[in-house]
């Protein structure tokens, strides 16, 4: 690649998927750590939740939207669902070689690590529960430790109507997290990108004396290395104002959640995935 190739792909955008918007707590991590980067954000919001749908439906859809994010010049992408890393993330890669893919996967490792009581609650959707990457996870980096996967249906879709507190969220949180928390789990892992954004009612209702652990900065900080590595970060200078939403759902109704979820306002556009 000569230098001037190199340049222009530094400048191409990162893009960030999942099946809804609960990702925006990843862009936002990225965006954070790697403010001159363009984001291209694709939520497939017509779809959602993959939680709760068949293996082999998720993993076309996941197929389905890297393949747009590479039609749309993204130099790199970031798999901010639990559930398609948990279901196909190796799949993923393999059919895009040489393509920069950083995935999210629940902080088992870092939880075990941190324990108090060796017990760690983990809050995640169905297919993530029952996924072989949260097995593989478990098994690698909990010996020892008593790890509780719990599947928490409903969650998404609060956060994907914008229901972020009040009485029903908190019950609807209690409902998981307290099971958890009296089972002797000191610390909680958020299995899924949309529950950050349920994160102070999560600790509200686990408690002071419960951690609760996002790994969005860790990918944000696995994107930043991968990236230089390959000489592909943007060149420093003022934070880009280029951040884009595509939506395979309603881009006015997916805004006005991204926006309460952000408090900044993102250029949405309708992207069909079919």
């Amino acid at each position: 690649m000569t230098l001037e190739e190199r340049a222009s792909a530094a400048i191409a955008p990162v893009g960030v998927f999942d099946s809804g918007i609960g990702g925006l707590s990843v862009l936002r991590a990225v965006h954070g750590l790697l403010p001159a980067e363009r984001l291209l954000y694709l939520a497939d919001s017509a779809h959602a939740p993959y939680g709760d749908k068949p293996i082999a439906f998720v993993q076309v859809r996941a197929e389905h939207a890297l393949e747009r994010l590479r039609a749309h010049g993204c130099k790199a992408a970031v798999v901010a669902c639990n559930t398609v890393t948990g279901l196909s993330i190796e799949a993923l890669r393999a059919r895009h070689p040489g393509w920069p893919i950083v995935a999210i996967e629940p902080a088992v490792k870092p939880a075990a690590q941190r324990t108090r009581r060796g017990v760690v609650g983990v809050l995640a959707t169905r297919n993530t529960v029952a996924s072989p990457g949260l097995a593989r996870l478990i098994e690698r980096h909990a010996a020892g430790v008593r790890v509780l996967a719990r599947a928490c249906p409903g969650w998404v879709e609060r956060v994907e109507r914008g229901e972020l507190d009040g009485p029903a969220t908190e019950a609807a949180v209690a409902e998981h997290v307290h099971p958890l928390v009296q089972a002797g789990a000191d610390v909680l892992v958020l299995g899924c990108t949309h529950y950050p954004f349920l994160r102070p009612v999560i600790e509200r209702v686990a408690g002071p004396g419960v951690e609760v652990l996002d790994p969005a900065p860790a990918v944000a900080r696995e994107l930043q290395r991968r990236l230089q590595a390959l000489n592909l970060l943007a060149p420093p200078g003022p934070a880009a104002s280029d951040l884009a939403l595509l939506t395979s759902g309603d881009p006015a109704a997916v805004g006005a959640v991204a926006l309460r979820l952000l408090g900044d306002a993102l250029r949405v556009q309708a992207q069909p995935l079919d």
